[in-house]
């Protein structure tokens, strides 16, 4: 397929600024894959499309406050550093773009705060990326406590206001647990306590995987032709308990529901010759658009996203090209709320 295929006119004021009053109020459209059949729900009655012995994968990362800002030395200009990727623990060696590129090269020192946190740039990477080193003599644990106290929330630029003290929170699952995320995996964060208690108590199971996300999810397609576009690589963990519970649910011709994106281009990644899922972890970089022959999931949870992005072709790929293409004029059509905090997506 073609990138222009993507394509969609989607209006600004449908592209979410803060989220719902309340995580489960999000409105959720489902989408019947097999007849192209929508329905209209708020998101707390997921629970209804759910049963025993079905299983949701959610994706258990936590993001950090990966934007930095801070001054360069001798001129004090401000810069904003935005930490992609670390490289190296003992040596806090991490992979980050900056902003304004032009002014930071190889050799300069960064301060941050009151001058707690200083780094050097070691390396450039690509026009706005760099390698930096932070001069730190504290452990792992410590410098993350750092960053925590210097570093602001990354919600994405198309959110056009000041970050607030409330979006620690929303901006992440109420199940994060490994740190390691510059985005949310936006579709958990519908998901409340007592949502999945309800889940709990009708006999399904909720497993967890982890792939950190980076900002390679989000960069633009900018070939025509798919099969040319390259995905960023994304560190990710499929636990084997996760696996045993996911096939046994597939030999029970249960529901098996991808929780994001982010938890789908996991377990593609890690399928086995009798294509049932094991445990793995490494780095992916699979880029799923249609046509695709998913192994794993038979349901998919997601947000809307943006025109042209590689999630709106995942979603297409998993719920039909048709369908989803029409899901998201209805979409448009009934007000739903587009992106990082808009509404949620159901294809089963």
């Amino acid at each position: 397929m073609k990138l222009s295929e993507f394509k969609f006119d989607l209006p600004l004021k449908l592209v979410a600024q803060h989220p719902a009053e309340d995580r489960d109020l999000s409105k959720l459209l489902v989408l019947h894959k097999d007849t192209g059949k929508i329905e209209h729900k708020v998101f707390k009655d997921i629970v209804d499309y759910f049963d025993d012995g079905d299983v949701l994968v959610t994706n258990n990362t936590k993001v950090f406050p990966a934007r930095l800002y801070g001054n360069k030395e001798k001129t004090g200009a401000q810069i904003e550093v935005f930490l992609l990727r670390e490289l190296n623990k003992e040596m806090h060696l991490w992979d980050v773009l900056v902003d304004p590129a032009r002014k930071i090269r190889v050799g300069n020192k960064l301060y941050f705060g009151d001058g707690e946190l200083v780094a050097e740039v070691i390396d450039n990477t690509t026009s706005r990326g760099r390698t930096i080193r932070f001069l730190y003599d504290g452990d792992d644990e410590a410098f993350y406590k750092m960053v925590d106290t210097l570093g602001e929330t990354p919600l994405p630029k198309y959110i056009k206001r000041p970050v607030e003290e409330a979006d620690r929170d929303r901006f992440q699952t109420i199940y994060a647990e490994e740190i390691g995320a510059v985005a949310a995996p936006t579709a958990g964060m519908h998901f409340t306590r007592q949502i999945l208690k309800r889940m709990e108590l009708k006999g399904v199971k909720t497993s967890p995987i982890t792939l950190h996300i980076g900002l390679g999810t989000f960069r633009p397609v900018d070939v025509e032709d798919l099969t040319k576009h390259k995905m960023d690589s994304e560190n990710y963990k499929v636990p084997s308990k996760t696996a045993e519970i996911v096939n046994e649910a597939l030999d029970n011709k249960k529901r098996v529901c991808a929780v994001g994106t982010t938890s789908m281009r996991s377990m593609e990644s890690s399928v086995n010759a009798n294509n049932r899922l094991k445990g793995n972890e490494g780095w992916t970089d699979r880029f799923i658009f249609p046509p695709y022959d998913f192994k794993i999931c038979n349901a998919l949870l997601t947000n809307f996203h943006m025109p042209e992005s590689t999630l709106l072709m995942m979603a297409c790929a998993f719920g039909g090209y048709e369908n989803v293409i029409n899901a998201y004029k209805v979409a448009i059509k009934e007000n739903y709320r587009f992106l990082s905090y808009g509404d949620a997506m159901l294809i089963i």
